[in-house]
């Protein structure tokens, strides 16, 4: 590489509470970072929405704290990686980029009745034959149909073929070019109930099943190739490229350097979120798993099987922000080691109903065996522990799909820094925990899409060599109590 190359890679990882920026070097190291957070907005129970402008201001203002942080300019930049939340739903004006309606957050349950008719008229079973999917208003095709719907004129728009809709990946490049870019990526496309697996393309048929009109979809392209270059966006130059993309999930694994199947990992974010690697054929789940696309990468596909729970950093949140029993998130280790066990309270964090392997839609949180005795501390153990019995049960159903034991997790996001969570899930599992050096993997997954897409690499066995672990978790508690536990969360997860 020339002097004068531009050897940089910026990383844009949107989320669902705040987007983050990274700047990577050559080397993988992180010179900068930065986050900017924007709020969330709910209408009415269950319904979640945020404003795409200010995603974009978010987008902008991490851009800028990143570039400064690592004393480096736009125009040194080789590339722009993008990971995003996944099944946010955005609906725009070609015209102008402006979003006709808030964007529908992939938690918001809206589309549940929706869903319900498509189940009772049958289809379900094609919908998870074609996408690996389950009908569930988790996913993008029922929020783009409500979108359609319920905004006044946008289907006759969108058949006009002005209107676009995107998952936030497609937003950010369509915003980031200046409009030149209309693309999705294979990860994210596989979550929107309307990409066929096997094609890799949009299905006419489960599009007339949703009545979603072709016009409005982006086209699919891979993981790692350059979309378009930037133009016109605030704090970057034009020219830059545009270059790899994949949902937050699937970044993730790719970050972790799970490149092999039956490599496994799961994010701690704002819900958790297992994936695992199972080669270049998709695995049909009898589980209540998800099929996925993981990456589609110099013309090879790879599949995974996911299962998520849609609250696990929320529930911190929610203590923090409704019950105030703590001020800051980081704050849960310390109250909830003030005790040795939740003295019997078990809190299902159903927020916004079940994901796998239940797909409860109409769930909410349960907490049981309150006491006169219940502390603050209590509740907080109890809230760790309820997000470490979520992925239990998800491991515990895509050990059975697999038909043989995962012996190692690989762990990320920011509530893998919890040590007691941490300790709290290899106890339950029975699996090494795992954390890598870098927990920020969601965003380097992103970066080394790019860094693939301008040609950096082109062996993945070289990045593999790279990944460091900080720090491995083991079974400490007896078989006999974790028993007793799974029990017990059992008999209230059936009440929720």
């Amino acid at each position: 590489m020339a002097a004068d190359t531009p050897h940089f890679i910026l990383a844009i990882d949107q989320g669902t509470t705040g987007t983050t920026a990274l700047v990577i070097d050559a080397s993988l190291a992180v010179r900068g970072q930065y986050t900017v957070d924007f709020p969330q907005i709910f209408p009415q129970p269950g319904w979640v929405e945020h404003d795409p402008e200010a995603i974009i201001t978010s987008v902008e203002g991490a851009v800028a704290g990143a570039l400064a942080a690592a004393g480096v300019t736009g125009e040194q930049l080789a590339a722009i990686g993008i990971t995003n939340q996944r099944e946010t739903t955005v609906l725009w004006d070609r015209a102008d980029g402006r979003a006709v309606h808030n964007a529908i957050v992939w938690q918001c349950r809206r589309t549940a009745s929706r869903c319900a008719e498509l189940k009772a008229a049958g289809h379900e079973p094609f919908f998870k034959q074609r996408t690996g999917l389950v009908l569930d208003p988790y996913f993008s095709g029922t929020k783009l149909a409500w979108l359609l719907d319920e905004v006044p004129g946008a289907r006759a728009r969108a058949e006009a073929g002005e209107l676009a809709f995107g998952t936030i990946d497609s937003f950010l490049v369509w915003r980031l070019t200046g409009g030149a870019a209309h693309v999705t990526d294979a990860s994210n496309a596989s979550r929107t109930l309307m990409m066929d697996l096997a094609t890799l393309q949009w299905s006419p048929y489960l599009l007339a099943l949703l009545g979603v009109p072709e016009a409005v979809l982006p086209t699919i392209r891979p993981c790692a190739e350059v979309y378009g270059k930037t133009h016109g966006f605030k704090g970057l130059p034009d020219g830059v490229p545009v270059a790899g993309m994949a949902g937050d999930q699937q970044a993730a694994l790719f970050g972790q350097a799970c490149y092999a199947p039956g490599e496994a990992k799961c994010t701690y974010g704002t819900g958790a979120f297992l994936l695992m690697n199972t080669g270049e054929a998709p695995v049909q789940s009898h589980n209540g798993l998800l099929t996925t696309v993981a990456w589609q990468v110099a013309g090879q596909t790879t599949y995974a099987l996911e299962g998520s729970a849609f609250i696990a950093g929320a529930a911190v949140q929610w203590l923090r922000d409704g019950l105030r029993i703590i001020r800051s998130a980081d704050e849960i280790e310390g109250l909830a080691s003030q005790v040795p066990d939740t003295g019997g309270v078990h809190f299902v964090p159903a927020l916004t109903g079940l994901g796998a392997p239940h797909w409860r839609p109409e769930a909410r949180g349960i907490i049981h065996g309150i006491t006169r005795g219940t502390t603050a501390a209590h509740l907080a153990r109890a809230t760790l522990e309820g997000i470490a019995f979520q992925n239990w049960e998800v491991l515990d159903a895509m050990q059975r799909d697999l038909g043989h034991p995962l012996r190692t997790l690989k762990v990320d996001g920011g509530a893998a820094a919890n040590n007691l969570l941490m300790q709290i899930q290899a106890d339950l599992l029975g699996v090494s925990i795992v954390r890598p050096a870098m927990l920020q993997t969601t965003a380097l997954g992103a970066a080394l899409l790019a860094a693939v897409g301008i040609g950096w690499f082109s062996d993945l066995e070289a990045v593999r060599a790279a990944w460091r672990a900080e720090r491995t978790f083991e079974r400490q508690a007896a078989p006999d109590v974790v028993a007793a536990l799974i029990t017990g969360w059992q008999h209230t997860v059936a009440r929720a």
